[in-house]
């Protein structure tokens, strides 16, 4: 398979800012984001499997850099005291962190469309096809949230918030794969 640009580009972005979390999180001794950046190795490695066999779009392929992007500096940026994940885009309303689980799980759904079109005998984007893109999109978060699980079961300190983090960034994910169904649904009848 011959690479495209836009392909190489975004590769060239993923491994430059994977570069930068890898020195960040050894520099400060974070531990946690050490452990996401194997689970993002895993995570990317499974992206280019699929993508060899269903040739995303490049517009999904930098969706997902974009948010592994701003995964890694949500971990590793400081604010005020704290990092970028724990900022407060409106006070006491909405975090950085519930708006990249959001984007990050509407982009899942978006993936999951792309991924099960192809197999579709009707391509156009059904309701039902749509909710099911939205479960496996609001599913992978859930998945999310069993690895951010082990991470506080095994590492000593983490930025993983209580009870009420979870229930909020779980609703963030059905919220994000809930508007990504929307849309598809939308744009495909502009179309």
């Amino acid at each position: 398979m011959a690479w495209t640009r836009s392909e190489l580009a975004i590769a060239a972005f993923t491994a430059a800012y994977m570069a930068a979390a890898v020195i960040g999180a050894w520099q400060t001794g974070n531990a946690e984001f050490l452990y996401y950046l194997v689970v993002m190795v895993v995570l990317i490695a499974a992206v280019l499997t699929v993508h060899l066999r269903i040739r995303f779009r490049p517009a999904v392929l930098a969706g997902l850099s974009l948010w592994g992007a701003a995964h890694m500096a949500g971990g590793l940026l400081p604010v005020g005291d704290s990092v970028l994940y724990n900022w407060w885009l409106i006070p006491e309303r909405l975090k950085y962190d519930q708006l990249i689980h959001a984007y990050g799980f509407a982009l899942t759904t978006w993936v999951c469309w792309e991924a099960l079109r192809p197999q579709l005998r009707d391509p156009r984007p059904r309701l039902g096809v749509l909710v099911l893109c939205a479960a496996a999109g609001s599913g992978f978060g859930a998945l999310n949230e069993v690895v951010e699980f082990i991470a506080v079961l095994t590492i000593p300190e983490t930025n993983v918030g209580g009870y009420e983090n979870t229930g909020w960034d779980l609703v963030a994910n059905l919220v994000g794969a809930t508007v990504a169904a929307v849309l598809i649904r939308c744009f495909a009848r502009a179309a």
